[in-house]
């Protein structure tokens, strides 16, 4: 039997050095007219609120020890077979944060595969089902 999972794209990362991540945040608030909120469980992330339309995905700025970039997120029910999916696709794990996997994809820009954070409708409604 076929296992199926369902995945989304959740989120689009501006990971900025950690020193820069306030400035970064005002910045980017102000350039996409959103409004920059920490969130309280996780202060590596500022939320952009209204950067996109509400069903486009999240926008937010990730205080990192790295260089600075821009990834993509991607939520699912079934972390393990999305991870899975995207290496057959050509990606190739570099790490792993909590519940979350880091792939690379071809061409070196970075994803994050996650467990499903947004609203159990929205995810219903806008995800992929992938055998």
């Amino acid at each position: 039997m076929i296992h199926m999972h369902r995945s989304r794209v959740y989120a689009f990362l501006i990971d900025t050095p950690a020193p820069e991540a306030e400035a970064a945040a005002a910045f980017w608030a102000a350039a996409l007219g959103a409004t920059a909120r920490p969130l309280p469980s996780e202060e590596q992330f500022i939320s952009l609120h209204g950067a996109l339309p509400e069903v486009a995905p999240h926008v937010a700025v990730q205080s990192v020890d790295d260089a600075p970039r821009i990834h993509v997120d991607f939520e699912t029910d079934d972390v393990e077979a999305e991870t899975r999916r995207l290496i057959d696709l050509g990606a190739s794990e570099v790490g792993r944060w909590q519940e979350c996997r880091t792939l690379r994809a071809p061409g070196g820009h970075l994803l994050c595969v996650l467990p499903v954070e947004s609203d159990a409708a929205l995810f219903d409604a806008e995800a992929r089902t992938w055998p």
